[in-house]
């Protein structure tokens, strides 16, 4: 059986491409007691509250008919964010070169934080490579809790 959320952007992934957007991510979590299903898009030049509108108003409708998750929970559409987290191989592809914070599960040189340029990533095992100042370092799939971008004032 497909998961709520595999389920949701294949209902929604019409409707934000209908709009002139790209469905980033879909996302279906508990918070404070409640559950959240978000609906992440990406548009060049960026994406608008006018964006996340329509999209929302009609994959809502979707959702009302195929009631894909049982229960209640928050809908919000969005935007995927100027730091937005690097999820699938295409993600990593597509910021080559970009500014990223990677976060580790366990301390590595005294820090589990790790400012750079996302210098390269391997889709056969996950691994990030990131230059850190001088120096280049990688980090194995198993290591990274998270990587996103990062936005340089």
């Amino acid at each position: 059986m497909a998961k709520a959320t595999e389920i949701v952007a294949k209902l929604a992934a019409p409707v934000v491409e209908a709009a002139g957007c790209e469905l980033w991510d879909v996302e279906y979590v508990r918070e404070a007691g409640q559950w959240y299903l978000r609906l992440y898009l990406d548009k060049e030049g960026g994406v608008n509250i006018m964006d996340c509108e329509t999209v929302s108003r009609q994959v809502s409708d979707l959702l009302d008919e195929a009631d894909p998750i049982e229960g209640s929970y928050i809908f919000e559409v969005c935007s995927a964010g100027c730091e937005r987290p690097l999820k699938r191989p295409r993600d990593f592809q597509r910021f080559l070169g970009s500014p990223v914070l990677v976060k580790l599960y366990q301390a590595q040189k005294g820090r589990k934080e790790f400012a750079g340029v996302l210098e390269g990533y391997d889709e056969a095992t996950g691994a990030v490579t990131v230059t850190v100042g001088k120096e280049t370092m990688t980090f194995s799939k198993e290591q990274v809790a998270l990587c996103r971008l990062r936005v340089e004032f």
